[in-house]
C-alpha cells in the first residue's frame, strides 16, 4: 500500500484521530465491513489475515463486532488477553496472528453482550487504545455489519488506511452495501474495494460452476460505486469445516494465495 498511517508520523490521514498504546507501532489499519449480516465478513477478515501471515508479515484481528463476535472461533483462539499494569496483551493463533475480542474476556463465550450504543463504542476504543499490539504490519479490524455505533467509533477515531467492503451476489446484499460505502465516502475513508463472497460453488464431481444466489452482481456494483473490485471467494465446504473446528488457517485455497494483492495496490 502507497498510503502509510504508522503512528507518531504527522501524515493528514491521522489528524484528529486517537493513537494507540504507546507500546503499539502499527505500520497499517485496514476496517472490513459489510452493509448486512451473513455475508461471511468475519471469514474474510480471517483468510485476509492469513494471506498476510503466510507472506512473513505481522497481523493482528481487532474484533470490533462486540455483540457478535466469531473472530475467536474461526481462530480456535480461547485464551484470555494477558493483563498487566501497562496494558492487555492480545492471545496469538496457531501461526502467530495476534487476536482481541470480547469473546475472549467473558466467563463464558455464549454469554450475550446486552449493552446500549456507548459502551460497545467505549470497548472498541479500548482495543485500540489499551490493548499492547506491538510491531504489527497491519492491524484488521473486523466491523459489525451496518453503519451503526462500532463501525462510527472505528472510522471516528482509527487511523485508518482503508476499508474492505464484503457482499454476496444477492440483490438485496448489493443495495444495503451501498449504503456502507456512502458512509465511507462521508467519513473520509477511503474504500480499497469490493469482494464478493459466496459468489459460487463448484461441483465436486463434474466441476461444474454453480452460482446458488444467483449471478454474480460484485463486479458491476463495484464499477457502478466507482471503487476496485477486488475478487470473487467461492463457497467451500472444506472452508466452513475449518471455520467451525477454529483452524481457519489451514485453509488453502486458492483465493488465500491471491488475497494479499489486494492490499498491494
Amino acid at each position: 500500500m502507497e498510503t502509510q498511517s504508522q503512528h507518531g508520523t504527522s501524515d493528514s490521514h491521522s489528524i484528529g484521530k486517537v493513537p494507540p498504546h504507546e507500546l503499539s507501532n502499527i505500520k497499517h489499519a485496514i476496517a472490513i465491513m459489510s452493509g448486512k449480516g451473513g455475508v461471511g465478513k468475519s471469514s474474510v477478515t480471517a483468510l485476509l489475515a492469513t494471506a498476510l501471515r503466510r507472506q512473513g508479515l505481522q497481523v493482528g484481528v481487532l474484533d470490533a463486532d462486540i455483540t457478535g463476535p466469531s473472530i475467536p472461533r474461526l481462530f480456535g483462539v480461547h485464551r484470555r488477553p494477558e493483563i498487566a499494569e501497562v496494558g492487555m496483551f492480545p492471545p496469538r493463533s496457531a501461526t502467530g496472528i495476534e487476536i482481541m475480542s470480547l469473546n475472549l474476556l467473558l466467563e463464558n463465550e455464549d454469554d450475550p453482550v446486552i449493552w446500549r450504543g456507548p459502551l460497545i463504542g467505549g470497548a472498541v476504543k479500548q482495543f485500540w487504545t489499551d490493548v499492547i499490539w506491538g510491531d504489527l504490519d497491519y492491524l484488521l479490524i473486523d466491523l459489525p455489519p451496518g453503519t451503526g455505533d462500532s463501525p462510527l467509533t472505528v472510522m471516528q477515531i482509527f487511523p485508518l488506511d482503508g476499508l474492505v467492503i464484503v457482499t454476496s451476489p444477492q440483490e438485496l446484499a448489493n443495495m444495503v452495501v451501498r449504503k456502507a460505502i456512502n458512509m465511507a465516502d462521508k467519513m473520509q475513508v477511503p474504500i480499497i474495494g469490493l469482494v464478493e463472497n459466496m459468489s459460487y460453488a463448484i461441483c465436486p464431481h463434474c466441476q461444474e460452476r454453480w452460482e446458488l444466489f444467483g449471478p454474480s452482481r460484485g463486479a458491476a456494483e463495484a464499477e457502478n460505486s466507482g471503487i476496485p473490485f477486488l475478487g470473487a471467494i467461492p463457497l467451500d465446504p472444506k472452508l466452513t469445516a475449518l471455520c467451525d473446528s477454529g483452524a481457519i488457517e489451514q485453509y488453502d485455497g486458492k483465493v488465500v494465495s491471491e488475497m494479499h494483492a489486494w492490499l498491494q495496490s
